[in-house]
């Protein structure tokens, strides 16, 4: 089976949760899969990397996504959530490519 590497699963839980919630309009659908990308992501940050960077990358998974709300009141929703989504994985790459 394919790895997929943690920083494409937290960009795609961002993507993925938004494009979810917007096509189903039901936005607990969307917090499903962030949820689940979310989970597997912080996984696969914990075991790459230990608790304490999974921490913190789980934090700013959570962070980007609240960040995206009122950043795309002044960009835009998708251009907010395709830049929550750059962000979380261009950190989780740069933190768990360092660790490995």
């Amino acid at each position: 089976m394919a790895k997929v590497p943690a920083a494409a699963v937290a960009a795609g839980g961002l993507v993925g949760g938004y494009a979810v919630a917007r096509w189903t309009r039901k936005r607990p659908l969307g917090g499903v899969a962030l949820l689940a990308a979310g989970g597997v992501a912080a996984y696969e940050w914990n075991r790459q990397a230990g608790p304490r960077t999974a921490a913190a990358l789980t934090t700013a998974y959570v962070a980007a996504f609240a960040g995206s709300h009122p950043l795309a009141k002044k960009v835009g929703a998708w251009p907010a959530v395709l830049t929550a989504a750059g962000t979380v994985a261009a950190a989780s790459w740069a933190v768990t490519r360092r660790s490995a």
